[in-house]
């Protein structure tokens, strides 16, 4: 979620602009060294969380089905694509691109919305079980 949260903002960037005046400062320092100081916390604390449960994370990733994986790929290609204008007009470009992001950011959100820790470690549990019953036999 974390690494949700910092790529959203990321995508924000025009927000601070529109809502930080630009004298902006506190404890004599800019928005700006504000803003990178928690953007680099978030990212690490989501990168040392993501190491600290790699096998959990790894689990998660196997169960996706491929063509999740398939299709934000596709999406990703084309947003690049239209950031860089290629193929399409570079008026049109920039529409392509943030249409792409948008379906990828919401693929990921409806994705985070239906996991149920739950059911997926009953799932897991379940699939662990079997494993080992048909070791035993």
């Amino acid at each position: 979620m974390l690494v949700f949260v910092a790529v959203i903002r990321r995508e924000l960037n025009y927000l601070p602009d529109l809502l930080v005046p630009s004298d902006f400062s506190f404890l004599n320092q800019s928005y700006d060294w504000w803003e990178d100081s928690v953007l680099t916390l978030i990212y690490l604390v989501a990168l040392g969380l993501l190491a600290y449960s790699r096998r959990y994370l790894w689990a998660v990733l196997k169960n996706v089905h491929v063509s999740l994986y398939l299709s934000v790929t596709v999406l990703a290609v084309i947003q690049y694509m239209g950031e860089n204008a290629i193929v399409f007009p570079h008026a049109f470009g920039g529409i392509v691109e943030e249409l792409a992001e948008t379906l990828i950011y919401l693929i990921a959100l409806l994705y985070l919305w239906k996991f149920t820790l739950s059911d997926f470690e009953s799932c897991l549990l379940h699939k662990l079980n079997d494993g080992l019953s048909h070791a035993n036999h």
